[in-house]
């Protein structure tokens, strides 16, 4: 079956939403990439339940983002790595009528004052905390588990639902900063959606030895599109159908490399299939089990 998308611009919170055509009854995974200016924040939805990739820096109002939506409750949060622009809002939960069951994080080996701070809030707010690796997987309903978690345990939902796989990092890897950056990706049927996190170069290359058959319909462009990330050779591979970039209007970094920019459209074939908060605020996608092939 091919998986039929359609990009409708829509009011959904002053931002754009990306939906496709489905069979009734099929129960689709919602990504929201929050526009919370230099940094990531991403918001999975499936069946009623909720999860975070990522929380964006503080004082920009994730929280409230959350609670304007309607969520109250986060099954889990993965927090790729500990820079301040993907951890400093989960550090304005308590107290926010927020719920977290899971914590998930990777081992990224510069632990600082942001690091010590997270798993405060964690035990804080009473939520589990694990740390992930390659090989393991994390759905909704069921928590972490292996890779080979048959989607009918998700939650015991009796039906498909999304698995997101660890890629990166390795249980024999050491590393720290934007190479520790969790990488998932998710599958709902035979789609995926692949999430990078601050992923460098060396990582992305590093990510393609373990993996050389990746491929996802949706990427996260990685490091808000700089150009220490984003190799030809990674995008390629992987092969977008779409790409979304979290980025600051006007931000110092000059994110998104104008080289970067000029490979996603290479790679995506037409300019209007990248997407960037700096200019579009929130973005809005959906994706359906038993979808395959993207086409607009």
């Amino acid at each position: 079956m091919k998986f039929f998308l359609i990009f409708v611009v829509a009011a959904v919170l002053g931002g754009c939403m990306y939906v496709s055509e489905t069979a009734e009854g099929e129960a689709p995974m919602r990504l929201t990439a929050i526009d919370v200016g230099q940094g990531l924040a991403v918001l999975l939805e499936w069946n009623g339940q909720f999860a975070m990739y990522d929380f964006g820096p503080d004082s920009v109002g994730v929280v409230d983002s959350l609670l304007a939506r309607g969520v109250d409750t986060l099954d889990w949060v993965v927090l790729s790595h500990n820079h301040r622009d993907h951890i400093g809002g989960f550090m304005e939960l308590p107290g926010r009528g927020v719920f977290v069951r899971r914590l998930y994080v990777g081992p990224d080996t510069a632990c600082s004052f942001f690091c010590d701070s997270v798993l405060r809030v964690a035990r804080a707010l009473g939520a589990s905390v694990d740390t992930i690796l390659r090989g393991e997987s994390v759905s909704f309903g069921s928590g972490v588990g292996n890779a080979d978690l048959d989607n009918a345990a998700c939650g015991g939902a009796g039906e498909e639902c999304p698995l997101f796989d660890v890629l990166w990092p390795t249980r024999y890897t050491h590393v720290g900063e934007n190479r520790a950056s969790v990488v998932l990706l998710a599958r709902l049927g035979v789609g995926k959606l692949l999430l990078t996190g601050d992923l460098d170069s060396v990582g992305e290359r590093q990510l393609l030895e373990m993996n050389p058959t990746l491929s996802a319909e949706l990427l996260q462009v990685a490091h808000h599109g700089s150009a220490g990330s984003n190799t030809l050779k990674f995008l390629s591979q992987v092969s977008p159908k779409y790409a979304f970039v979290s980025i600051g209007k006007g931000n110092g970094y000059g994110h998104p490399a104008p080289s970067v920019i000029r490979k996603l459209n290479l790679v995506l074939g037409d300019s209007a299939k990248l997407f960037r908060t700096d200019l579009q605020g929130s973005v809005v996608f959906e994706m359906y089990p038993g979808m395959g092939t993207v086409s607009p």
